[in-house]
This record gives C-alpha cells, sequence and structure tokens, in this order.
C-alpha cells in the first residue's frame, strides 16, 4: 500500500504568476485605477488567509478605497482568468500557464506514491490545467474548494483525504503559508516551496519553518532529494 504524496497545483505543479496572480492585478486595476505590484500580493499571501484571489482581489480593492460587490468581483476577474468569451477562444490569462514538472518526474514519483491533490481551485478550474499539460496522468484523490466547506488553511481537505484512505502516510506540498497550515492543523508532514525569484522568499521561508515544514525546496523539480 503506497503512501500518499498529495500536491497543490498552484505555484507547485502550474505556474501561476501571468494567469492568477496577473488577474488579481488586472481586476484591482480596474476598480480602482491602480496597478498592486506582485511584491505586495505576495505580502497578502504571506500573511494567511489569502488563499482565494476572488477573495484577495476585493480586499486590496477596499484597501485601495474601493468596495466591490464580491459576485462583481468574481465575473471580472473571471473575464480576465478565462477570457471575455469564456475561453473559447482563447484569450484568458489563463492561457499563459506552464506545467512546472519536469518530464517524466510524475511518473517516477507516482511509482513510489499515490499521488493527488488538494487545491483552493475550484473542480472545473483544475480540470481545464490538468487537460491541458497533464491529460495521461492520474492525480487521485482530487479536492478541490467546491469539494470543501472549509478552505485552507483549514485542514478539512487532508482530514477528507486522511479518512478517505486511512492507515496511509501523507505528505503535502505546497508554496504559500496557508498550505502548511492546513498540513499542520492535519498533522500531516509539509513540504514548502519558496521560488528562488520570490522577492519574500526569506519571509516565506521563515513561515515554512515556523509550521515545521519538512523540508523547503525552490520547485517541484527539487522534490525528489527533499522525499
Amino acid at each position: 500500500m503506497k503512501d500518499l504524496l498529495i500536491f497543490d497545483m498552484d505555484g507547485v505543479l502550474v505556474e501561476v504568476s501571468e494567469s492568477y496572480r496577473e488577474s488579481v492585478v488586472q481586476c484591482v486595476l480596474h476598480f480602482t485605477g491602480q496597478r498592486v505590484s506582485r511584491d505586495r500580493i505576495q505580502e497578502y499571501k504571506n500573511q494567511g488567509g489569502w488563499n482565494n484571489d476572488w477573495d484577495l482581489s476585493q480586499k486590496i480593492a477596499s484597501d485601495l478605497g474601493v468596495d466591490v460587490p464580491h459576485d462583481v468581483i468574481v465575473t471580472t476577474f473571471n473575464e480576465f482568468f478565462f477570457g471575455t468569451d469564456g475561453g473559447a477562444n482563447g484569450n484568458g490569462l489563463i492561457l499563459r500557464e506552464q506545467w512546472f514538472p519536469q518530464p517524466g518526474l510524475i511518473e517516477r514519483l507516482g511509482r513510489r506514491y499515490q499521488l493527488g491533490i488538494f487545491t483552493g481551485r475550484l473542480q472545473y478550474e483544475a480540470d481545464i490545467s490538468l487537460r491541458r499539460f497533464a491529460p495521461s496522468l492520474v492525480f487521485d484523490p482530487m479536492i478541490c474548494a467546491d469539494h470543501v466547506t472549509q478552505p485552507k488553511p483549514s485542514p478539512q481537505g487532508l482530514q477528507t483525504i486522511a479518512t478517505r484512505l486511512p492507515g496511509r502516510r501523507i505528505v503535502y506540498v505546497g508554496d504559500t503559508v496557508d498550505d502548511a497550515r492546513s498540513a499542520a492543523g492535519a498533522g500531516v508532514p509539509f513540504i514548502g516551496i519558496a521560488a528562488a525569484g520570490d522577492s519574500r522568499r526569506d519571509e516565506l521561508m521563515a513561515l515554512f519553518t515556523a509550521a515545521n515544514a519538512m523540508a523547503i525546496i525552490e520547485n517541484i523539480n527539487e522534490i525528489e532529494s527533499a522525499l
């Protein structure tokens, strides 16, 4: 019976600086006329509690003096992320995403572990990128935002996985303090990813250390040594 290796998606399996992060920038700019920096977005992320980019966009706009109803934020954000035509003609920022794992990495890991995903994405958002980048790979279990009632940093998603597959050792891989705190709350070993180019990398590494991360790496392609 294999141990479980569970991945977050954004910043772990998928490079999202030009998709989700840029959608935050564009959404805030749309409502406030002010361009928020990537460093400022990371500052919010490092505070914890801002795993949901709709909520984060609304919060930043509010902090800049513009209050926007949540449903309006969601609609506008999604127009930037998926495109104004819902992605039918490929004009959304989601198409800027890239797949982080080098060829063969996930397949090698799959020989040693049962691979799963616990992400703050909704299921349909996760499916779009997985169909694009990894159509032949199997991630099971897959827990998305619409499968839990309490989002990260709640441990509910990891607890759900542990309940479904009792007796398995679980390792969770994530790139935010909310990921680390979710793992800690579930009593699950955590591997943190702190990208070399992150302007707040030292701060993030300290947060991972405080959450008792078993290892901190620069990207998913270093995970084999960490395991």
